[in-house]
């Protein structure tokens, strides 16, 4: 048997990420969430410079009204994609007081321009992304529980199911405790986080399917297979995890400000991935398993 109990332990598990998740809860109710223009609405601008300009100039003059969070894109036929005349802004609902001083200060700070398109954007679209956004996620739940119960039973499904709902919810309470900007971007991240996760548990999860046809042949203990089917599978579930921890760890230093939200949600739900798919899913079923074990036991002696 490995040195670790990793499924023995699994009541300290449970509880550590109960803690967690509470805690996260509470951050939601107190706090809230930083919703982004795609949520709240907002205003955005398309401009024609004189001359190229680049996002850092722009976001720049932006900053000297809290505003250095807007997302900025060019545009154009330039080659050059570092710098561009046309640039479009998106940003929060601004007064028209607001809008007239910050457009004199880029005239001042980044150079001359032509508005081409100003409009303010409506929540409603973001109200319809939060409902697919959750509908996705309820039927992807349901299909994998429906797969893994095919594949595997029912018991793995709503473990696999319950580990997503634990890293779903740890990256929303990360957010709220730290008031970064929620945006369709981060509606991408989860739908990444949960691709990631299950992926990872279903890895496990193979391994302990093909254990037991070997194990209970020869009689053995439930946490010892499943301790063994983890660390058998653990350098694939570092090695994985540790890749794309540093490719997201570039994306979150050298992608620019708009990307370091997503590149922020990623980091943390990969690591919740690899944690849950390891100390939350494999452990949840072998509680799933000892219940329905002493149910069966129980009608048996009540027959």
């Amino acid at each position: 048997m490995p040195k670790f109990d990793i499924s023995g332990h699994r009541t300290w598990w449970f509880l550590l990420s109960s803690i967690i998740i509470i805690a996260g809860i509470v951050c939601m109710v107190v706090r809230g969430f930083n919703f982004g223009i795609d949520f709240t609405g907002g205003t955005i601008i398309d401009l024609k410079f004189d001359q190229p300009v680049t996002i850092a100039d722009v976001r720049t003059s932006l900053g000297k009204y809290g505003l250095d969070g807007s997302t900025i894109q060019l545009s154009g036929a330039q080659s050059d994609v570092t710098a561009s005349e046309d640039v479009m802004i998106r940003t929060m609902d601004l007064e028209e007081d607001q809008r007239k001083e910050i457009m004199a200060t880029l005239k001042d700070d980044v150079g001359s321009y032509t508005v081409l398109r100003e409009e303010k954007v409506g929540a409603t679209i973001g109200g319809e992304l939060i409902t697919n956004a959750v509908e996705a996620l309820l039927i992807s739940w349901v299909l994998i529980i429906a797969y893994v119960a095919y594949r595997f039973e029912w018991k793995f499904g709503v473990a696999a199911v319950l580990a997503l709902v634990h890293d779903i919810l740890i990256v929303l309470g990360v957010f709220a405790l730290t008031q970064r900007q929620i945006d369709s971007s981060f509606i991408a991240a989860l739908l990444t986080i949960v691709g990631y996760s299950i992926n990872d548990t279903i890895v496990i999860f193979d391994r302990i399917r093909e254990n037991l046809k070997l194990h209970f042949r020869r009689g053995g203990d439930i946490d010892v297979l499943v301790n063994t089917s983890i660390y058998q599978t653990l350098t694939r579930s570092l090695y994985t995890v540790f890749t794309v921890m540093f490719t997201t760890l570039a994306l979150y230093f050298f992608g620019g400000e708009t990307t370091k939200d997503f590149a922020f949600a990623l980091l943390v739900g990969f690591g919740c991935g690899c944690y849950s798919s390891i100390f939350i899913a494999s452990p949840l079923w072998v509680t799933f398993r000892s219940w329905a074990e002493k149910k069966h036991a129980a009608n048996v002696a009540a027959k």
